[in-house]
């Protein structure tokens, strides 16, 4: 299949704002982007089944009462729950930025440790300092995860902007787990020796084992707290001008890498 026959479900509505960035970056990706209302979903106007990626994207879905991503992973869990199971055992991808990543652990989409899907293992809680953060953060990518969208990607410079992203596994035995299947695929960096940071800033929220993002055991449902579509261009980095003084000014945005591997490896396996 051609990459721009790869078509990319993004899901807006109900205070979600992300998502333009998150369609320019399939689209800069190669793939052919489709922004829907939650609502064209749940009444039967659009299938699932009509694409294949997903994306929930960041801002404040129901304005995060009771909880970020609670009630959007509600509404999806009892109006919609065989189509998206067929959307995941048919092998197709997810992934869930930001207030997407809260709503895919609510409805258990990942970790999904065991084979467990709509069962929630972790979760994202309040930061560990009581506010909403808004930083550019470094990552750590885990070469080891079966992650589709991390391939080949060591360091990542990317945006944060939350108030609940302390990642909080279910229990110890989860969290071994979990990183023994390697699906931690990013953690919180310190942007000085490139190692796990578990101190605040350089681990904005105070995550469990720096953790910033997850995958399920397969690779191809993944979330995460940062938002790489916020980072498509050079020019979205707060220090382009020192990195174009020094040479080092990317020709894209890092954070289109993930994009790109996901529609590379729809292209190739769907």
């Amino acid at each position: 299949m051609n990459k721009k026959d790869v078509k990319a479900l993004v899901i807006t509505g109900f205070g979600l704002n992300c998502e333009k960035e998150t369609a320019a970056a399939f689209r800069a990706a190669g793939a052919t982007p489709e922004t829907l209302h939650l609502n064209d979903l749940l009444d039967g106007q659009r299938k699932l089944g009509e694409f294949h990626m997903l994306a929930f994207i960041g801002g404040f879905s129901f304005g995060d009462h009771i909880g970020a991503g609670t009630v959007f992973a509600n509404r999806i869990k009892y109006r919609m729950r065989t189509e998206l199971e067929a959307f995941v055992r048919d092998g197709r991808l997810v992934v869930g930025i930001c207030n997407g990543f809260q709503t895919i652990t609510r409805l258990g989409l990942v970790p999904a440790v065991g084979g467990k899907l709509f069962e929630q293992q972790v979760a994202l809680a309040q930061n560990e300092q009581g506010t909403f953060r808004d930083d550019w953060i470094l990552l750590k990518a885990n070469p080891a995860s079966p992650c589709v969208f991390t391939k080949g990607i060591d360091l990542l410079p990317l945006p944060i902007r939350h108030g609940e992203g302390r990642f909080v596994p279910r229990d110890t035995a989860l969290r071994k787990e979990l990183e023994a299947q390697n699906l931690v695929c990013l953690r919180y960096a310190d942007p000085e020796t490139g190692e796990p940071a578990d101190k605040f800033p350089h681990n904005p929220n105070g995550s469990v084992n720096s953790i910033a993002g997850i995958c399920d055991p397969t690779g191809r449902i993944f979330g995460l707290m940062p938002h790489p579509e916020a980072y498509l261009s050079p020019f979205n980095h707060p220090q382009w001008t020192r990195q174009k003084l020094e040479g080092v000014l990317p020709e894209h945005g890092l954070g289109l890498q993930l994009f790109t591997n996901a529609v590379n490896f729809a292209a190739e396996n769907l």
